[in-house]
């Protein structure tokens, strides 16, 4: 993140209603869905890195998996909780106010099977991303799947054109290439599939997002 992204997401989630938040729906992402759906990851101890307001977290709760949200926003991860008292899950899910730059694994203090980030990567820049991914690495057990999806730079529809591009929110994300992605999580994890998918979005237009599945030697 650049300087004070973090302040721009703590404002974002402390003043809008979740339904101004561009990347908060409650019909979470086909993508997503579809592929816990498919038994590639049965339930077991997961880590949601940048959950926001918790509801993938809650769905795979629903779901029979134990769930460690982390976000850098206090009061994303204070309606997190909310959500997952109100959904009958909060047994099963763990919040945790935290920086994914930071020393996870001394702050979390658990390792998992399944490490996931659904629109988190577009606010990390690539000066900061190696940390990011030996973070990931270090959370997850040998054998563990990581899933990631991130705005790839052929979005036409958003933000304009070029890398780097600011939100009507005013935060400023990171568009990804394939090659540099793969090439980023190539030197941790085993590439299963990363490809470049339309999903649908609030906005009219779907965004280009690309999902890459990966598992830990």
């Amino acid at each position: 993140m650049g300087i004070g992204e973090h302040e721009k997401l703590e404002r974002i989630y402390s003043t809008l209603h979740p339904s101004e938040i561009p990347w908060v729906s409650e019909e979470l992402p086909k993508e997503f869905v579809e592929f816990i759906e498919s038994g590639v990851v049965k339930p077991c101890k997961a880590v949601d890195l940048g959950c926001g307001i918790g509801l993938h977290a809650i769905y795979l709760a629903k779901l029979g998996f134990d769930v460690t949200g982390v976000d850098i926003s206090q009061s994303a991860i204070k309606r997190a909780m909310e959500n997952a008292l109100m959904a009958g899950v909060a047994e099963r899910c763990k919040f945790v106010v935290a920086d994914v730059l930071s020393n996870l694994t001394s702050i979390i203090g658990e390792t998992f099977e399944f490490a996931y980030d659904w629109y988190l990567l577009h606010h990390i820049y690539p000066e900061h991303r190696e940390r990011y991914i030996a973070n990931v690495d270090a959370l997850l057990r040998s054998g563990g799947k990581y899933l990631s999806a991130c705005f790839g730079e052929t979005n036409v529809h958003f933000g304009g054109i070029g890398k780097y591009r600011t939100t009507p929110l005013g935060t400023v994300l990171y568009f990804s290439s394939e090659e540099e992605l793969r090439e980023l999580f190539s030197r941790r994890f085993r590439v299963l599939e990363l490809k470049t998918v339309k999903v649908k979005s609030k906005l009219p237009m779907p965004h280009d997002v690309i999902i890459a599945l990966m598992e830990k030697p």
